[in-house]
């Protein structure tokens, strides 16, 4: 770095923490319990279905790892969560599952959200696996 401006050498230090902080939230999804997930999944199911097509209340999640919100053509989705930009990603699902609302304002999805990170974890773990 020698040579480099100062806010240049900044932006490698903040870009090298962002990098490492994603690695961690990322592990940290990574490490969820799948079978305690499935026991956190009972609270979705009133609304969401695994097997491809079931939609409900809520789209089904089968194959939701990858997809585009709001992609399914089968499923009224809301306008705001059509416009989101998200691909489901694990971070992107607890990301949402933390705070609907607050991550995509006026989406329809009628839940508080999961604020405990662990139960989060879990749950993403069992959606990783049964939702293939």
């Amino acid at each position: 770095m020698t040579g480099m401006s100062t806010l240049g050498k900044s932006l490698i230090c903040a870009t090298a923490l962002v990098t490492a902080l994603l690695a961690v939230a990322s592990a940290a999804i990574a490490d969820g319990d799948a079978a305690r997930g499935e026991k956190r999944f009972e609270d979705c199911v009133a609304c969401h279905k695994l097997e491809p097509g079931a939609n409900d209340v809520g789209p089904s999640l089968n194959g939701v790892f990858n997809r585009k919100a709001g992609e399914l053509t089968d499923f009224r989705y809301s306008p705001a969560l059509k416009r989101s930009g998200i691909t489901w990603t694990a971070q992107t699902v607890d990301t949402f599952i933390a705070d609907p609302q607050k991550a995509v304002p006026a989406n329809r999805m009628p839940y508080a959200g999961m604020p405990d990170a662990a139960d989060r974890s879990d749950l993403i773990a069992y959606l990783q696996k049964a939702s293939k």
